[in-house]
């Protein structure tokens, strides 16, 4: 299945193009399905219903309800910790009592990415999945999630060090209730399914982002900054829809330095993404895959004939992209004549300056600090049996220099 997560500065209409974007895979043929955080802008056709429900021919539509979802999470887990609650003699909690908590929408999102993996959907028949994201450093953050909170369970609640295994049952005999740690792991270990169905499709190849802004200096300041995250978390991106673009010849003086403005910010993004071909406005020119300029319409748009004229492309069938980890190893001369053969790590961060850069190696990790954005990655085997010996910053790439440690690396005869 095909999945397409739509985000960008807030603001920027990107419920609407997510919808448009649905529209038009529904109308290449593909049975697509819309997901989206919020209620579609009234008179688009979208119903207000959590869903799925059929929206148009081919096209359904499900509206994530974070309220619902923090409800049956916080009660499935008030039941499985039934036993021990009442040992403690606290107090069950009612539905109708229960008040969602911040976080709770990312939350809801994160279990329909778990939905859309395990195959809820792709069982249902669904080619394309079109997911309307929060603003762009929220997104970013959503998306890293998974893995973040996989880690720290890992870490909190490792599986090689569940205390007293064999003693468990011995134990509950004699205090006459389940030890917590039985149900504790046990709950673990399935947020950690979950969490790592999540994770895969987010890494997955047929996933993409889907980026939407309005031209001017506000959004490319954000778009320049998001890119170092996207980049920091292996995040790939089909397209960027500059949205609201105005006609480029106008007689009244005010709209015409608006598109003016609006000129100057596309034709930046024009050569960022094909510096080499020229355009017919200036700057550069870049395909239909890299920017899309979707017009303004005079008006928001009122129904789907509206979504229709916006002319948003269908995402392709076969994304553009590597299949595997965007980062690389390449191997590094000898340090001084009786050095060892090492390695560069090479980090591909657009954007990223040096001042704002933090590496620190911990055990078989590297824990990286990009700005506001931060990772945690785990090195290949090869790495693990190195030191750090330095690490530069050029031409957009992160380049981490390795050298063999002589008391984990096998010696050659």
């Amino acid at each position: 299945m095909r999945t397409v997560l739509v985000t960008g500065p807030g603001g920027a209409g990107t419920t609407t193009v997510a919808a448009a974007t649905a529209r038009a895979s529904a109308r290449a043929g593909r049975r697509t399905l819309l997901v989206t955080r919020d209620r579609v802008p009234g008179g688009l056709g979208f119903p207000d219903d959590p869903g799925p429900v059929a929206a148009d021919h081919l096209l359904d539509h499900a509206r994530t309800d974070s309220g619902a979802h923090f409800r049956a999470e916080l009660l499935a887990l008030q039941e499985r910790a039934a036993t021990v609650f009442d040992l403690l003699g606290a107090g069950r909690m009612d539905a109708e009592e229960l008040t969602e908590l911040p976080g709770s929408a990312e939350l809801a999102l994160l279990h329909t990415l778990h939905r859309a993996a395990a195959g809820d959907w792709s069982r249902a028949g669904y080619d394309t999945l079109v997911i309307a994201l929060p603003p762009l450093t929220e997104a970013i953050a959503l998306l890293a999630l998974p893995a973040q909170l996989r880690r720290y369970l890992r870490r909190l609640l490792p599986q090689e060090r569940q205390a007293a295994r064999a003693l468990r049952p011995v134990l509950a005999q004699l205090a006459g209730v389940p030890m917590p740690a039985q149900w504790l792991y046990a709950a673990a270990a399935r947020k950690d399914a979950e969490l790592a169905e999540a994770e895969a499709l987010i890494g997955d190849r047929s996933t993409t982002l889907r980026l939407v802004a309005e031209p001017g200096p506000a959004a490319e300041e954000a778009l320049r900054a998001a890119r170092t995250g996207f980049a920091l978390h292996g995040l790939r991106t089909d397209l960027l829809v500059a949205n609201r673009v105005l006609p480029r010849h106008s007689a009244d003086p005010f709209f015409a330095g608006l598109a003016a403005q609006q000129e100057k910010t596309l034709a930046r993004w024009y050569e960022d993404r094909a510096p080499e071909t020229a355009a017919p406005g200036g700057g550069a020119a870049a395909s239909r895959e890299a920017l899309y300029e979707a017009p303004h319409l005079g008006h928001d748009p009122r129904g789907a004939e509206d979504l229709d004229l916006l002319g948003v492309p269908a995402p392709d069938d076969r994304p553009a992209g590597r299949a595997d980890d965007p980062w690389w190893t390449e191997r590094a001369a000898p340090d001084g004549p009786d050095g060892h053969e090492g390695f560069v790590w090479c980090l591909p961060l657009p954007g990223a300056v040096k001042s704002g850069l933090r590496l620190v190696r911990r055990g078989d990790e590297i824990l990286l600090a990009v700005g506001p954005f931060r990772r945690s990655v785990r090195l290949e085997s090869a790495l693990r049996r190195c030191t750090v010996s330095g690490a530069a910053l050029r031409d957009g790439v992160l380049r981490v220099r390795f050298t063999p440690d002589p008391s984990l690396w096998p010696r050659t005869p």
